[in-house]
């Protein structure tokens, strides 16, 4: 029985030995992941260590993480067997930031300042909580099933589904939560924090600040073909710029995301691979970009940091809404906007108002358009910043359904000709969003 016992003891370490020489170069980028999810997910959103651990890094490889939450001090640590240990703290206003030993942790910072302001509005347009309203073209039983089928009956882990939020003609008809989630739970993102970034060019664009056609004139292209590169090649990933976007492996994103001090920087320093405008390429590192150049916009770093919730995200009273900073403070654009989950379908309101906000108007109607316009070059999936369905990627839905999607199938879905917004947060990459519509959907009178 000991030599049994011996013998399956030497085939565990061997085997964690080879796990280990084999995943070695990815141990960095485990454990920043694991400590960036644990101290985000804790310190913006208040969940236990264990559900961060069995929900949001319940991911290949990631699971080897072990982590520490010390909350006098605000950070969190995580290591692979005692290996690369990373440091993630966090910063009231900007969450939270992966820190090496070079980082002095007690220098002061900026945040932004924020308009918390409540209006006596019902919800989406204020923060009263909304009256039922009842559609007789809406069969609501349906609908409800529809929503309901959305997420796993007990016990299962398939859907994964967090939380399902629609609105119909600006009414929040339908709504529902998994266990230890509500509608006062921040959620990340993920790259739906693109379609934000991408909307901040649409307003200055309005007020006559940029205009989206024009070459970045960004200092350090000058000297060659990357200064033909427009903002609008930026903002439709058609740029040409050298970029590898791989989660399964050490590339150009996982190294931004990681380990990059100036996020923005690492797509700027990147070589022209094609010309401007006839290569599309989805890339983080451009999204990163942008919000640097937004940045520059601006003349001191606190008006940019305010920026972003004056002129958008308290604009419209996404007061839940965090979007975390890199090291040198600019906002990581590309993935880290957390909010809940009606905050989320406010910003998809706004889209299918094609920017008016309680009689404001943010940006032009022409740029709810110009988002939602195929990118030449990439086969119908792509706008500006925005995912389509020119590709027929939800075959039982319109084709003028447009949408904000992010990592492990988060989804803020318009669908103008139905007056519609659907959104969707969880923690599966294969949740089937076109048997959802397709039942939301159903589920409306013809």
């Amino acid at each position: 029985m000991k030599k049994i016992f011996k013998v399956s003891a030497f085939i565990l370490v061997f085997a964690l030995l080879i796990v280990l020489f084999f995943n070695y170069p990815k141990l960095d980028l485990i454990s920043g992941f694991s400590a960036k999810s644990v101290a985000s997910g804790h310190f913006i959103d208040g969940r236990d260590l264990e559900i961060i651990e069995s929900q949001d890094n319940d991911i290949d490889l990631v699971r080897f993480a072990k982590n520490k939450i010390n909350d006098a001090e605000k950070f969190a640590t995580s290591s692979v067997y005692g290996l690369k240990k990373r440091k993630a703290i966090f910063r009231k206003g900007l969450g939270a930031l992966l820190v090496n030993e070079d980082f002095n942790e007690n220098k002061p910072y900026l945040s932004p300042e924020r308009n918390g302001n409540l209006n006596n509005k019902m919800y989406p347009y204020g923060d009263l909580e909304p009256i039922d309203t009842v559609f007789k073209n809406i069969d609501y039983t349906k609908l409800k099933a529809a929503v309901a089928n959305g997420f796993d009956k007990k016990e299962e882990k398939n859907k994964r589904t967090r939380s399902i939020v629609v609105l119909y003609k600006g009414k929040l008809i339908a709504e529902q939560y998994d266990t230890n989630f509500n509608k006062n739970s921040k959620i990340l993102g993920w790259s739906m924090t693109k379609s934000i970034t991408a909307t901040y060019f649409g307003i200055l664009q309005k007020q006559g600040k940029l205009n989206v056609k024009d070459k970045t004139q960004i200092e350090a292209w000058q000297k060659d073909d990357r200064k033909n590169i427009t903002y609008s090649d930026l903002l439709h990933m058609n740029s040409g710029l050298e970029w590898e976007e791989k989660y399964d492996r050490i590339c150009d994103a996982t190294t931004m995301l990681f380990q990059a001090e100036d996020m923005g920087k690492v797509q700027m320093d990147k070589p022209l691979a094609f010309k401007p405008n006839n290569h599309w390429n989805y890339s983080s590192g451009t999204s990163n970009l942008l919000s640097k150049i937004l940045r520059s916009k601006f003349k001191t770093h606190q008006e940019y940091l305010d920026f972003w919730y004056s002129s958008l995200i308290d604009k419209i009273g996404m007061h839940s809404m965090l979007v975390e900073t890199d090291a040198v403070g600019n906002y990581v654009g590309s993935s880290y906007a957390w909010a809940t989950t009606r905050d989320w379908a406010k910003f998809g309101q706004l889209y299918l108002n094609k920017g008016n906000w309680n009689g404001e108007q943010l940006f032009d109607e022409s740029w709810a358009t110009y988002v939602a316009t195929e990118t030449n070059t990439s086969d119908g999936q792509y706008g500006a910043h925005f995912w389509l369905n020119r590709d027929n990627k939800f075959p039982d839905a319109p084709k003028d359904l447009y949408y904000c999607g992010g990592f492990q199938g988060q989804k803020v879905i318009i669908i103008p000709s139905l007056d519609l917004v659907v959104v969707r947060m969880g923690i599966s990459e294969t949740f089937d969003v076109n048997q959802l519509l397709k039942e939301i959907i159903g589920s409306f009178n013809k």
